[in-house]
């Protein structure tokens, strides 16, 4: 499957959970978001998946939590591969569903009522 597609349908489920999600190839084209996007605001959570980003970069996420502020860290990894760094507030392991995602996304960063975007804003 085309790897758009896992983020498109993500990025869906997270804004009709009311959050205001955007998707990035990897790590690279996710330092090209501004740490400020206007009507926006800031960057609050940062989730990667391994499988998108094998080499997982670890300078490339640095420079991406420090621009960004540090916000909250989740990575999606295969069942036993090992998380090598403390930079992750939370690991879920595959196989998991986009809503595992969402409801994962939402424990680590719960959404104040007056927070929350509709899918038609």
């Amino acid at each position: 499957m085309n790897a758009r597609w896992p983020r498109a349908l993500l990025r869906a489920a997270l804004r009709e959970a009311g959050y205001d999600a955007v998707g990035a190839a990897g790590l690279a084209f996710a330092l090209r978001y501004g740490a400020d996007e206007p009507g926006r605001g800031r960057v609050r959570a940062v989730v990667v998946d391994s499988d998108a980003e094998p080499s997982h970069n670890a300078s490339a996420l640095r420079d991406l939590l420090e621009k960004h502020g540090h916000p909250a860290t989740m990575l999606i990894a295969r069942a036993g591969r090992p998380a090598t760094d403390s930079a992750w507030a939370l690991v879920l392991r595959r196989p998991l569903s986009v809503g595992d995602i969402v409801a994962a996304v939402q424990r680590l960063l719960p959404l104040p009522a007056d927070m929350r975007k509709s899918l038609e804003d």
